[in-house]
């Protein structure tokens, strides 16, 4: 078990190294807070715990949820900062703060133009297929629609603009003087260990699922899934946030996933389901309403038997599916099986045949079915596909709440005036628990409170 250190400290009488501002983590939210603070004038430094710049944002698909861009309005979408922000709070149940959520929406679309017009980024919206819960087509991604696609890219452009990524660095110590956060302490592989002073620092470090501990005591539900997300991110946010007297919200919130591929590994899109697809257990029978998501799919699909279930779709859905770089490699990797017939591929799958075909066949087209889901009038049809599946963990939500800057805030309401959030480190916008997370909000926090943070002036 890997103990995860996070103490707060005076600041030593030197530093090693200094800097104007200092970035902890470098995925989608720490390089863009980079370019961000680079664009603003400020000698930037980027700490990374890993060898490469991966992280969470490599294991997404890559999409960023945005109202009113450009690339919306070449596509002929019309969508508003209000709507983005109505959805968002419709799908958590009005649990978030209000001042958060229209922050992230109505920066969504300016941090999107910014990444395509200054930094070449091409993003273009998906428009084949609809999220759940969004009223709009507004999913932004680059051509191969994969997270590893988006951080490379990123850091490339960091690369570009000259901006320092010292990787293999892991922040272990928080040193304070009084209200200033005056630097950070650090520990290599190799257990050597560096000072490194700034005066704006950024917590770019994600969320806590990688700490069993912390799992356990807010996020029990789900602490016996798969998880799925990346092993750096360890809490030390949260941890330092404690211990500071920083403001600490919806620790309850995360993004589960129910249809990752097992044993593989590896993220299914949710568009088999959407697309009209549909979930069954090993008995052949549907259990639940598919259509209220992805992240709440993780519990529905862990309460069956074995922890598992089947996504079924067909060749149809898996054409549309393809335009994402993971179901191309579950296909390669023989998770998707596929056959003429429901009997041939109940077999393929194990599944008792009689039920599966029943099940399918029952489908009401054009319909609603016992559990409230509504489908089209489009019968799935062969040939027929399906992939093993179980519930995962994917980030949490929760974190430290922020002010209209990323600036970190008090449990009085004050905000410390150099220490600032973005991302997993930062409370977001999927209310308390797993059923409010909307698509795409991890990626939307950790870019717009990025970039926010990022401009800040230095104090």
């Amino acid at each position: 078990m890997i103990v995860t250190k996070a103490e707060v400290a005076p600041p030593p009488d030197t530093f090693d190294l200094d800097c104007e501002t200092l970035i902890v983590g470098a995925g989608a939210g720490g390089l863009v807070a980079a370019l961000a603070a680079h664009e603003a004038g400020q000698s930037v430094l980027v700490i990374e715990a890993d060898p490469v710049p991966r992280g969470s944002t490599a294991l997404s698909a890559g999409l960023i949820p945005a109202a009113g861009t450009k690339a919306q309005a070449q596509a002929g979408i019309e969508d508003t900062a209000a709507q983005f922000a109505a959805d968002i709070q419709a799908k958590a149940g009005n649990e978030n703060e209000q001042a958060l959520v229209d922050r992230l929406a109505v920066n969504s679309a300016p941090v999107i133009d910014w990444l395509t017009e200054t930094h070449g980024l091409p993003f273009t919206v998906i428009t084949n297929f609809d999220y759940p819960g969004h009223s709009r087509r507004r999913m932004h991604g680059l051509p191969a629609r994969s997270g590893a696609e988006l951080i490379d890219t990123l850091r490339a452009t960091c690369e570009r603009s000259e901006i320092d990524i010292i990787c293999e660095r892991r922040a272990v110590r928080l040193f304070r003087d009084g209200d200033h956060v005056a630097g950070i302490g650090v520990v290599s592989p190799d257990g050597g260990a560096e000072t490194i002073g700034c005066r704006k620092l950024i917590l770019a470090c994600n969320g806590f699922g990688g700490n069993r501990g912390l799992v356990t005591k807010h996020l029990p539900e789900i602490e016996n899934g798969l998880w799925f997300g990346h092993d750096g991110n360890r809490g030390e946010a949260v941890l330092w946030g404690s211990e500071i007297g920083a403001d600490l919200k919806h620790l309850g919130a995360y993004q589960g996933h129910g249809n990752v591929a097992h044993p593989h590994g590896i993220l299914i899109t949710w568009a088999v389901i959407t697309e009209g697809g549909v979930q069954v257990n090993r008995n052949g029978r549907r259990f639940w309403n598919e259509a209220q998501g992805y992240s709440e799919a993780a519990r529905a699909v862990l309460s069956q038997p074995g922890g598992e279930a089947f996504a079924i779709f067909d060749s149809r859905i898996a054409e549309i599916a393809r335009q994402f770089e993971d179901f191309k490699q579950a296909e390669a990797a023989g998770a998707i099986k596929t056959s003429a017939t429901l009997e041939g591929l109940a077999l393929e799958l194990g599944l008792p045949d009689r039920p599966f075909a029943e099940t399918i066949g029952s489908i009401p087209l054009g319909g609603t079915d016992v559990f409230g889901r509504r489908f089209a009038n489009q019968s799935l049809e062969a040939p027929y596909c399906g992939v093993r599946v179980t519930g995962a963990l994917f980030h949490t939500q929760g974190g430290l709440r922020t002010d209209e800057q990323a600036r970190v805030m008090r449990i009085d309401g004050s905000s410390f005036a150099n220490l600032f959030a973005c991302g997993g480190a930062a409370c977001g916008v999927s209310g308390m628990s797993d059923s409010g997370y909307l698509s795409g909000n991890g990626l939307l926090s950790a870019v717009v409170l990025g970039r926010l943070a990022g401009a800040a002036p230095l104090v």
